[in-house]
């Protein structure tokens, strides 16, 4: 066989057995970096309606809900109507999907709980100092019986709808609202070797509630 012939017999072999490896790398880092900056979008998104919930409190003219009535404030409103109630809280969803760019907004999911302060009592929404100068411990909340903060990975996605008996507290100011935002992913080439058919994507920030002036 003619020099020639053997060193392109030789070349083709060669550039066979590189491709594959080399376009599993290159696809690979394509997903990798359409994840990271849909992760980044997404902890802007839960970010940003964590703090539309926070602004929003119990002692603002429009406030974000949970499902307990504020407790503790001194003094106490004279009216109280949640223009923004559980379970959906359209408004700080609303908030949340306003920033959300190169992926559909309706895609993104949110649920939210209040974390309040107990007294050895067991008032669930009290002060966080006492009159004496005393500390409360805080309370975590759930969604759908899970604490987002330490478990994000059992809740689902869209989540189920949080119950009376996930929140702690209530918006009051002092008190803690965790957001949890998700959205299920479909990357590019899904099903092609290493890339999964489907990622669940989430997010969870928690914020404290402010007092309004």
């Amino acid at each position: 066989m003619p020099r020639r012939h053997h060193a392109m017999g030789q070349a083709l072999t060669e550039f066979a057995l590189v491709i594959p490896i080399f376009l599993l790398l290159f696809l690979s880092l394509i997903v990798l970096g359409l994840y990271v900056f849909y992760q980044q979008q997404l902890d802007g998104a839960a970010r940003d309606a964590a703090r539309y919930a926070a602004v929003h409190s119990s002692s603002a003219q429009c406030p974000t809900a949970s499902w307990m009535s504020p407790g503790a404030l001194s003094p106490p409103p004279t009216s109280y109507w949640p223009c923004d109630p559980p379970p959906s809280w359209p408004n700080l969803t609303g908030a949340g999907r306003a920033s959300i760019w190169g992926v559909s907004p309706a895609l993104v999911s949110f649920r939210a709980c209040w974390s309040g302060y107990r007294t050895s009592g067991g008032n669930p929404d009290a002060p966080q100092v006492n009159a004496d100068g005393s500390l409360n411990s805080l309370q975590r909340c759930t969604i759908t019986g899970v604490d987002p903060t330490t478990n994000p990975g059992s809740l689902a996605c869209p989540p189920g709808n949080t119950t009376a008996a996930d929140d702690t507290g209530s918006d009051n100011p002092d008190n803690q609202v965790t957001v949890y935002a998700c959205f299920n992913w479909t990357p590019p080439f899904a099903g092609f070797v290493l890339v999964p058919s489907s990622i669940t994507m989430r997010s969870v920030v928690t914020e404290v509630i402010h007092q309004q002036q």
